[in-house]
């Protein structure tokens, strides 16, 4: 899967379902409840213990999922997801670095930004979409203002959103959504659950 039908991938689902597991074990049982409730869109975040292996084995259990990194803060982190197989990664700031050492593996790259200078860094870089972080905390009507201001920019709003919200992040002018907490503690039943009421709030 190149970066192109990754992003396209992620247009179509629009949603992300973000894992930070305490352990590499739990990452996995978390990504697998995901995929079966429908997330097909994942991503594993690097603050987790042995995140590559957590990456290799839901590839190897879910080829029909696609798998990320998040939390990746440079290039060692970049190149070693993707070594483990990550098809996109996802990190909190602008880092040229990432941006870099994923397209050169031809990776798609979704830095994080918050202010209109550092979305507009983002795009010269090359970003993929950007993601707004911490959207709970910018708000949906700064979604609304920055893209009237920005409407070429790919957004991904994460941080503090949750099924009830995500629709109108969508319909502020969203991409996709990522969902984090809300969607993946607990137990694999309730993660699963979460997921299908996910994907159907956001289901066109």
């Amino acid at each position: 899967m190149n970066r192109w039908t990754t992003c396209a991938s992620v247009a179509e689902q629009r949603c992300i379902g973000i894992i930070r597991g305490a352990t590499a074990d739990e990452a996995i049982g978390a990504g697998r409840a995901l995929v079966r409730g429908g997330v097909t869109i994942v991503e594993v975040a690097f603050t987790t213990p042995d995140a590559p292996a957590a990456i290799s084995a839901l590839r190897a259990a879910c080829p029909a999922a696609t798998v990320g990194a998040g939390t990746v803060l440079d290039a060692a982190a970049a190149f070693a997801a993707i070594q483990a197989g990550a098809q996109f990664l996802v990190s909190p700031l602008v880092a040229a670095d990432v941006m870099r050492t994923g397209h050169r593996y031809g990776v798609a790259v979704f830095p994080g930004a918050c202010t209109p200078t550092e979305i507009s860094s983002a795009m010269e870089l090359g970003a993929d979409a950007v993601k707004l972080f911490p959207a709970a905390s910018l708000g949906i009507g700064f979604l609304r203002a920055v893209s009237a201001a920005m409407p070429q920019v790919p957004f991904i709003p994460t941080g503090g959103i949750t099924a009830d919200d995500a629709p109108r992040w969508l319909e502020a002018g969203a991409l996709a959504v990522g969902v984090g907490g809300h969607l993946t503690s607990g137990d694999p039943a309730g993660i699963e659950e979460r997921a299908r009421e996910l994907v159907r709030r956001v289901s066109r």
